[in-house]
């Protein structure tokens, strides 16, 4: 077999072609875009999941120059639009991206700008050579390009580039933005988000709206922020978020391309694991691979699934709102992480200085960013809802890596974590006790365990649980098992490994609550639900029956044994009745 050539990090599409490199065909993009009526697309989508590339193929087809690149699509699908080749070559066309614009500061930002612009002029300096260009834009265009413009003429450099493409060519111009929204991440996290936002109201003013020199303009990023007026005014633009159908496979690998892709490299038979570790999205519907991960792990070659997307990603802000974001996420994502769904509201408008406060922007956020897909979507009274789940074993590494974090910021280090679940699967409730008395005296506040459901938050503490034991271990929150559900499950994957029964009760003080009618009521309920069912099956030995009992920032935690806690289980009539008849048939086989 040939050695196959994967384009790891190449986001240009005549290298990747001239080089001979594996490619995916999205050429079909080029087709769908020109059968819309929009304008102005707008096309969000997550990190490392081809916007440059395409963009890039889109500059290549449609550019209007010299050199005839028509080779460049040999074999590709859209050979067999007439309709698209119509096009090719025809326009002149403004490409820039601003990916890597991520300062720490705004004048650093303004300054990034200000260079990915000059070398967008650069590529079209014969304007100032060739054409009769009036002193003043001759003026702004050398500012631009020498790096000494101002921040108002960087505002309308799209405007000013644009009208003298049209006016040298006699014709409207084609303008490519890639990852819009990377400086406006940058400004959120780096606090000139006011500043960053108000020059991109009047920068994208100026390419996009009311632009009479504009044939279409195609802008990609990870979010749709347009609350902030970004894009205020612009009634040409259309959105094609990851809920849309339109353009669901353009972005992302489907199941038959990574299957082609799989018998090329020798590989077909690890599509089970690559199934698991790298699907799961759902794009308008349309099952979709990480590209970048799945290309990575062909690259590689040696078999073995590891999380290549997360490990290139940023997750600074992902892992704040997670961990000390809003109220209640924590104690949700325990639930995903549990291979569990939650239902929320989902706004395509993402607004970024909510996300730290409004639970509901950090779900919306999540889904739009990659670490989430929507499952199933539904609207009542106009609001759009979704039912939201981890989409693969890559992202569920990676939610739990930073649950660790937090835990272990919770108890104090990795030993002490390791203390902690240790502990837990002997049965040493005071060691446990102490750990998570710790754990909420120093870190937690008593809004976080105030009602009306205390229980709730207290259940966000298994996040920890989940992401220290899942290599040897399932966990399960709020698992069917015996006559009830369990508020948490510890089930050994290998027989004769312990396993842990673990409810969890708060005091109400309010209702005349007191500690001991807690416990009693928590190891009533174990031994009555028979909630250790499960672990017998399992073949767990010993089993570890514990009740946690939390009043504000006090933690008391008590253990039982399997006999003890099962001692008197709920015995319907129909039971007693079987028992009996064994019995008596027992009796009459030793008689």
């Amino acid at each position: 077999m040939a050695s196959i050539r994967f384009p790891i990090g190449l986001s240009d599409f005549r290298a990747l072609r001239e080089g001979g490199f594996q490619y995916v065909d999205k050429s079909a993009l080029i087709t769908d875009l020109l059968a819309e009526s929009a304008q102005v697309f707008l096309i969000p989508r997550p990190r490392r999941f081809g916007k440059t590339l395409n963009l890039s193929m889109l500059r290549c087809f449609f550019e209007k120059r010299a050199e005839d690149l028509r080779p460049l699509f040999e074999g590709l699908a859209v050979v067999s639009s007439e309709s698209a080749w119509a096009h090719f070559q025809r326009y002149p066309v403004i490409f820039l991206t601003f990916k890597d614009i991520k300062p720490t500061s705004w004048e650093d930002c303004l300054h990034g700008m200000l260079n990915v612009l000059s070398k967008t002029f650069k590529a079209h300096r014969y304007l100032l050579n060739e054409g009769q260009i009036e002193p003043e834009d001759a003026r702004l265009f050398t500012a631009i390009l020498d790096r000494r413009a101002t921040k108002a003429d960087l505002t309308i450099a799209l405007d000013l580039l644009s009208r003298l493409l049209a006016e040298h060519h006699g014709c409207k111009v084609l303008i490519l933005l890639d990852e819009y929204d990377s400086p406006i991440h940058a400004g959120y996290t780096n606090k000139y988000y006011d500043e960053v936002v108000a020059f991109f109201r009047d920068f994208l003013s100026g390419g996009f709206k009311d632009n009479p020199h504009l044939w279409k303009g195609v802008l990609t990023g990870i979010l749709r922020v347009a609350k902030e007026s970004m894009f205020s005014g612009l009634n040409n633009i259309d959105v094609f978020s990851i809920l849309r159908t339109q353009l669901s496979a353009a972005f992302g690998f489907t199941e038959s391309e990574v299957y082609a892709l799989a018998e090329a490299a020798g590989q077909a038979g690890n599509m089970d694991g690559i199934r698991d570790y790298y699907n799961g999205y759902l794009f308008g519907g349309q099952a979709i691979y990480n590209p970048w991960s799945v290309l990575s792990f062909f690259n590689r070659g040696d078999g073995v699934l590891r999380p290549y997307w997360i490990e290139t990603s940023s997750n600074d802000l992902v892992r704040a709102l997670l961990l000390t974001g809003p109220r209640g996420v924590k104690a949700e994502l325990e639930t995903l992480l549990a291979g569990g769904t939650v239902d929320k509201p989902i706004d395509e408008n993402i607004v970024l200085r909510d996300i730290s406060t409004h639970s509901d922007a950090v779900w919306s956020f999540l889904l739009f960013t990659g670490y989430l897909k929507a499952v199933e979507l539904s609207f009542v009274e106009g609001i759009q809802s979704a039912t939201l789940a981890v989409p693969n074993t890559e992202v569920s590494l990676a939610l739990r890596s930073m649950a660790r974090a937090w835990l272990q910021a919770q108890v104090g280090s990795s030993d002490e974590l390791k203390e902690l679940l240790d502990a837990l699967l002997r049965g040493d409730a005071p060691t446990v006790e102490r750990h998570l008395a710790q754990m909420v005296q120093v870190n937690l506040s008593f809004f976080d365990t105030s009602p009306p459901q205390p229980e709730r938050f207290y259940h966000g503490l298994v996040v920890g649980l989940l992401a220290g034991l899942a290599p040897r271990y399932d966990v399960r929150s709020n698992r069917e098992s015996g006559y009830g559900r369990c508020d948490v499950m510890v089930l050994p994957k290998t027989v004769g490994q312990p396993g842990v029964a673990l409810e969890l009760k708060s005091v109400h003080t309010d209702a005349g609550e007191t500690v001991e009618k807690a416990f009693r009521a928590a190891f009533r309920q174990l031994a009555e639900k028979d909630y250790a069912a499960e672990l017998r099956a399992r073949g767990a030995t010993p089993i570890i029956q514990l009740a946690a009992v939390f009043e504000g920032k006090r933690v008391f935690v008590r253990v039982a044994s399997e006999k003890k806690a099962a001692r008197k289980p709920t015995t319907t009539r129909k039971t007693a009745s079987k028992k009996a008849v064994s019995k008596s048939k027992a009796a009459t086989k030793k008689s």
